[in-house]
């Protein structure tokens, strides 16, 4: 049987960071902010438990599965974007964890965010599966909480892809490719994808 999709809670904080630091090893985005594998391996686990304990969490709709084999990391309608006061609390542990990559990292976070859609949806902010367990439909199982509230209540997705193979994924999911976007000078492509509910 498929390990059934759940709310995560704060208790496997550190499971889903693990499982997203080594899902995220190799993604093009993530290896141009760390270009050094080993400086990567050593953020990314930190960096999205970071994430996960202070903001991902306590907006209540990020799933994961098994023994956090995998997690989608969503931010509802309207809650996409931090407030100024929330970001300058955050950023000294930000800093922290990004050492020397920061102002990089913040670019490319800063570049995402000026192309961001206005119109209220939900916004898959983060997805990633154990390299092991990837290929098996997990991915799919843990958009599905959402992407089905999305269609009961008429509501819009909206997310960056950042490899072909993730964009082929989300497509296969009623996500469009709206553009093509890189974060920098020399960053690799990211692709905005929407996706508009689909009729019940």
């Amino acid at each position: 049987m498929p390990p059934e999709v759940r709310k995560a809670t704060e208790a496997e904080t550190g499971a889903i960071s693990r499982t997203l630091a080594r899902a995220f090893h190799s993604d093009p985005v993530f290896s141009w902010v760390l270009p050094r594998p080993e400086r990567r391996a050593a953020v990314l686990d930190p960096a999205f438990a970071l994430f996960l304990r202070r903001l991902w969490l306590e907006l209540g709709e990020s799933y994961t599965a098994g023994e956090a084999d995998g997690a989608a990391i969503w931010h509802p309608p309207g809650h996409w974007k931090q407030s100024l006061a929330d970001q300058l609390r955050l950023l000294p542990k930000f800093a922290c964890v990004w050492g020397r990559s920061t102002p990089r990292a913040l670019r490319g976070l800063t570049a995402l965010e000026r192309g961001h859609p206005s119109e209220p949806h939900f916004y898959l902010a983060l997805m990633g599966v154990a390299p092991e367990r990837q290929g098996r439909g997990l991915g799919s199982r843990l958009m599905h909480p959402v992407l089905s509230r999305c269609d009961e209540e008429g509501i819009p997705a909206y997310l960056e892809a950042s490899t072909p193979r993730n964009r082929a994924l989300y497509e296969r999911h009623g996500f469009a490719v709206t553009d093509e976007d890189t974060i920098a000078r020399g960053a690799p492509p990211v692709w905005r994808m929407w996706r508009e509910p689909r009729p019940l």
